[in-house]
């Protein structure tokens, strides 16, 4: 096992750590900072694997962006962030359902690839990421950008009160 090897498991621990934390912590605000921990532990694995633009885009866009206008417009809401009895249910069938699918989709992908080692390239070119996400995929990337911008107005017209 090379130096790599070990920080890719050490970082996709981290993720899958972080991960079920956002999925069984019973606070909203926790959840929304072990995602952070979740997608920065992706970013780290992008690194191992020399994919360094796309390290970067996950922390700005995904840790710095969407995580935290998940925060803010919890907070701005002023959203119940308790537990709350009422509301909560049991687990146990979505976790079902979820290792279910996580086991489907591993055996789906080890029947296709098997274990063979992947081709890598070298590191990549950002010149030609770039491209093609503002020629091929512009229509999408400016969809989101109104779609985040419309959640962040509306939290900011809900948390007001009508006088």
């Amino acid at each position: 096992m090379t130096l790599a090897d070990v920080l890719l498991a050490a970082f996709g621990l981290l993720a899958l750590g972080a991960a079920l934390a956002v999925v069984t912590t019973d606070r909203i605000v926790r959840a929304g900072l072990w995602l952070a921990v979740a997608f920065a532990g992706i970013a780290g694995a992008a690194l191992v694997l020399a994919a360094e633009f796309l390290a970067w885009v996950l922390v700005l866009v995904y840790v710095g962006a969407i995580v935290v206008l998940l925060l803010f417009a919890t907070m701005l809401t002023k959203a119940p962030t308790d537990p709350s009895d009422d509301l909560d249910r049991s687990r146990w069938p979505g976790a079902v359902v979820a290792g279910g699918v996580g086991l489907g989709l591993g055996a789906v992908m080890v029947g296709a690839f098997g274990w063979t080692e992947a081709d890598v390239r070298g590191p990549g070119d950002a010149a030609a990421m770039g491209e093609a996400v503002f020629a091929e995929w512009v229509l999408p990337f400016e969809v989101l950008s109104l779609l985040l911008l419309a959640a962040l107005v509306g939290a900011v017209a809900v948390s007001t009160r009508a006088k």
